[in-house]
């Protein structure tokens, strides 16, 4: 029988050890050790069988990062049943569908969110009624079947309605041991941890820092002073997010200047590409630290790359070399294409989509939809995904790959690649930049150091300079928003190209 994921912390209760700096009150700091957690997880799950509620039950959690949050996710998992995180910056009608789709027979919420509430759904508030809710008393965690499955988020929907994916107990255990494994883990770690918790970044490193007895430094939304600050202040040995995250840290310089950064031995940048640029810069700021280009796809576990295992150091824009265990192949290959896997962490089944499940999952190999490339040594690049990809004049353009050559000028902070519609060349990119403080950067001078570090087809034909990038609820980019705002422009005079 696999085990209960919502029971692994439990190996480190007793041990004195601290499970959760809880920040989400900044001026009223939480510390939480393991066994309080591990009690607060037991209660989650009796508070839930008092209710008549457990295996196969969907709850969701609606909420800011906070302890509470982590006690809910595992808790529920510790009954049995199913926990369905949502993301609280989705609009009020994607969330009711999320709950009709999953059939959510409970919702815990903190006080921000419960006016996005889905109607209909019963509620637990945090900031309320949390309290009386549970039941404080030790609670033996329901023995998973195989195939039982512990934990339903929701993609996107960036293209579409959000599709509940569903991973099993036995493929997340797997996960969790593997990557707690390849990271070389320990109670000694401190990780911080301000991506959204209902986002694979910050739970992938919420399930493994648990399991490894490490201490989740935990903000209640991501701040960059107060990133940087709770580094210094809490001596953090891992740093996690996304690259627009670290874009804003990197540009809090008193911040970093006054901050004793020297525990940082690692820097996980993940879920969306990260120019060469932002690498070279995180070495600068964090000379004592590693920084790598993670991947994840949450259907596919997330994770399935990790470092050489012949000790090979790790190019810096290299997304990994296959973790063990994880089968990785490209199509049409075979050193480049769309990368698809095969390990035991990916998903069972879309949920109520049978059809769309037939189409990315065939004989256990997930389609990732991404396009990759391997070198020499094995290891494996993101290009962009094979949906993003627009066809300019007869030529295939990533925008990540554009992204990368812009971001490789002096000048430049952060960019973002678009295409828009061209009478001639079908579609063709466009840029918005945002410029590194005090420089003198040109839309021109943009244009051309693309055109001369790349081929002239991928040069963007117009650029956008912008204070900051709009970022959507996962601190990625907004480019939905950058697109409408790209079309709304008015044209400039065409000069052909």
């Amino acid at each position: 029988m696999p085990v209960n994921v919502g029971s692994l912390l439990s190996a480190h209760a007793g041990q004195g050890g601290v499970a959760i700096i809880d920040l989400s009150r900044p001026k009223a700091p939480r510390e939480i050790g393991y066994e309080a957690l591990d009690a607060g997880c037991d209660a989650v799950a009796a508070g839930l069988a008092a209710r008549g509620l457990g295996r196969g039950d969907r709850v969701g959690i609606l909420a800011l990062n906070r302890a509470e949050y982590i006690e809910a996710l595992f808790g529920v998992m510790r009954a049995g049943a199913i926990p369905v995180p949502l993301n609280g910056k989705l609009p009020r009608e994607t969330l009711a569908f999320i709950a009709r789709d999953a059939g959510l027979v409970l919702l815990f919420v903190d006080a921000a969110h419960r006016k996005v509430c889905p109607p209909g759904v019963p509620v637990v508030d945090f900031d309320q009624d949390y309290a009386g809710f549970l039941q404080k008393r030790a609670f033996a965690a329901v023995e998973p079947a195989a195939a039982d499955i512990c934990l339903q988020p929701y993609t996107s929907g960036s293209t579409g309605r959000p599709k509940g994916v569903l991973l099993t107990h036995a493929g997340q255990a797997w996960q969790i041991e593997t990557v707690v494994a390849a990271r070389r883990m320990t109670p000694d770690d401190r990780i911080l941890v301000a991506a959204p918790l209902y986002h694979k970044n910050a739970l992938v490193w919420t399930k493994v820092g648990t399991a490894a007895g490490a201490s989740l430094v935990l903000l209640g939304r991501f701040d960059a002073r107060l990133y940087v600050e709770a580094i210094g202040r809490y001596r953090v040995t891992r740093l996690s997010g996304v690259p627009t995250m670290f874009h804003l840290i990197l540009n809090e310089h008193e911040a970093l200047a006054r901050t004793d950064l020297s525990s940082v031995r690692s820097i996980a940048v993940g879920s969306a590409p990260a120019s060469a640029a932002l690498f070279e810069a995180l070495a600068r700021a964090f000379p004592n630290a590693m920084a790598t280009n993670g991947y994840g796809v949450t259907e596919a576990g997330p994770v399935m790359f990790a470092n050489h295992p012949a000790g090979l150091p790790r190019p810096a824009t290299s997304i990994g070399y296959p973790l063990a265990g994880a089968e990785v192949r490209l199509d049409p290959g075979p050193d480049e294409g769309v990368l698809l896997t095969k390990n035991p962490g990916v998903m069972q089944a879309y949920h109520n989509l049978p059809d769309e499940t037939a189409r990315r999952l065939k004989d256990g190999w997930f389609d990732t939809g991404d396009v990759c490339r391997r070198d020499a040594d094995g290891f494996y690049y993101f290009i962009g995904r094979s949906d993003d990809m627009f066809v300019c004049g007869g030529e295939n353009i990533y925008p990540s790959e554009v992204e990368s050559t812009l971001e490789r000028h002096p000048d430049v902070l952060q960019a973002a690649v678009l295409p828009v519609p061209h009478e001639l060349k079908g579609e063709v990119p466009v840029a918005f930049v945002v410029a590194r403080p005090h420089s003198n950067l040109s839309a021109q001078a943009v244009k051309d150091w693309a055109l001369a570090h790349g081929p002239a087809y991928q040069h963007p034909r117009r650029v956008f300079l912008i204070p900051e990038l709009p970022l959507a609820g996962t601190n990625k980019i907004d480019r939905a928003a950058l697109k409408a705002r790209a079309m709304a422009a008015p044209p400039e005079p065409s000069r052909g190209g």
